[in-house]
């Protein structure tokens, strides 16, 4: 299985942590910024083998974990009104300020799981008496996709389609962990399949403006091990720059068909995540020319009073301040079945990691 088989080869993971072994001196934190990476670094067994020097942190790469909580208040209020509520799987279970969508489901309202936003369009044009919103959360991997629906929908002639969006950018959330006068991050892990869209022109000015090295990692065992012991050599070498690991995938330009369609209908504005807190410019809002397809201007449904558990961490580990199992609620109150906050529920979160693999 060509791109698979052989990046879960364990000679060679055994060879870059051997390598690893032989290079490191001091020690070095390394922050992989996606979830998925964090599940496989888990998952397999890859933190126990790392050289004790090396102290890897999790980032806050997971777009469900960081959803603002007034987004899924909002989103259940529409579902109270009638409106019917599309989202991935993975944003279901995700407990807003009193209940999740699929509570807000058992309570009556119309929630509808779909593998993509263009199904939603299918289902506004089958149902022209409702309303029908799509759950638009992600980081800029799932951007096109979204914003192709948008399009879609322009072009039918749907007009009781429309999209809640959240969607998160990965380099200004880097630039945000970094100006934290508590960091303690010396190297970062680049999110492959953000790359696969964007390329690499973002991140080359936060390696020279903060003298880190970055390099782009897949998702498999072998990505990861390669990736590590690339970051680890620059630190020990002194250099600061972008690497790409991620080549079967990963070009310097991008997908610029995707990028292009991102940008007709998107632009860059403020974001609020949730556990970290207002981003300058960290998110994609729907320009004015689509206005009609944004739930958030269509509705107008100001979510004032949230609230998280207050005995949820999130929000530090999120941040990379605090490991899963430094929470005093993790595998007690807080479950994969019963989550108190989104990193617990999440096919990405850290806290669903240590938990179904390390707990």
């Amino acid at each position: 299985m060509k791109y698979l088989s052989e990046y879960r080869n364990p000679e060679l993971v055994k060879h870059y942590i051997a390598e690893m072994h032989k290079i490191v001196t001091k020690p070095w934190n390394v922050m992989e910024i996606c979830g998925g990476q964090t599940h496989s670094l888990v998952k397999n067994g890859l933190l126990d083998l790392l050289p004790k020097q090396i102290r890897m942190i999790h980032g806050p790469g997971c777009p469900v974990c960081v959803t603002p909580i007034s987004l899924i208040d909002k989103a259940i209020e529409l579902m109270k009104q009638g409106v019917i509520m599309c989202s991935f799987g993975d944003m279901v279970r995700v407990p807003g300020s009193s209940k999740s969508l699929l509570q807000a489901k058992a309570d009556g309202g119309d929630l509808r799981i779909l593998y993509s936003p263009l199904e939603a369009v299918t289902i506004a044009k089958n149902n022209p008496e409702k309303e029908v919103v799509f759950f638009a959360v992600g980081f800029e991997t799932t951007a096109p996709s979204n914003a192709l629906a948008v399009i879609q929908a322009q072009k039918m002639g749907v007009p009781n389609f429309s999209l809640l969006v959240s969607h998160v950018l990965v380099p200004p959330a880097m630039e945000a962990i970094l100006d934290d006068e508590f960091c303690t991050i010396d190297a970062f892990l680049g999110a492959g399949h953000v790359c696969t869209i964007v390329g690499l022109s973002e991140y080359y000015p936060i390696a020279e403006k903060y003298k880190i090295p970055i390099v782009i990692s897949g998702f498999e065992p072998a990505d990861l091990v390669q990736a590590i012991y690339h970051a680890v050599l620059q630190l020990e070498k002194g250099e600061y720059k972008v690497e790409n690991q991620y080549t079967r995938y990963v070009k310097e330009e991008g997908n610029i068909a995707a990028k292009q369609v991102v940008d007709d209908v998107f632009e860059i504005g403020n974001q609020e995540w949730r556990g970290v807190g207002a981003i300058p410019n960290s998110g994609l809002v729907m320009k004015a020319k689509y206005a009609k397809f944004d739930a958030s201007k269509k509705f107008n449904i100001e979510i004032t009073n949230t609230k998280t558990d207050e005995n949820c961490i999130a929000g530090e580990i999120l941040k990379g301040k605090k490991k899963p199992f430094e929470c005093p609620e993790f595998g007690k109150r807080c479950k994969p079945s019963f989550p108190l906050g989104a990193p617990m529920v999440s096919s990405e979160g850290a806290c669903a990691a240590y938990y179904n693999y390390n707990s």
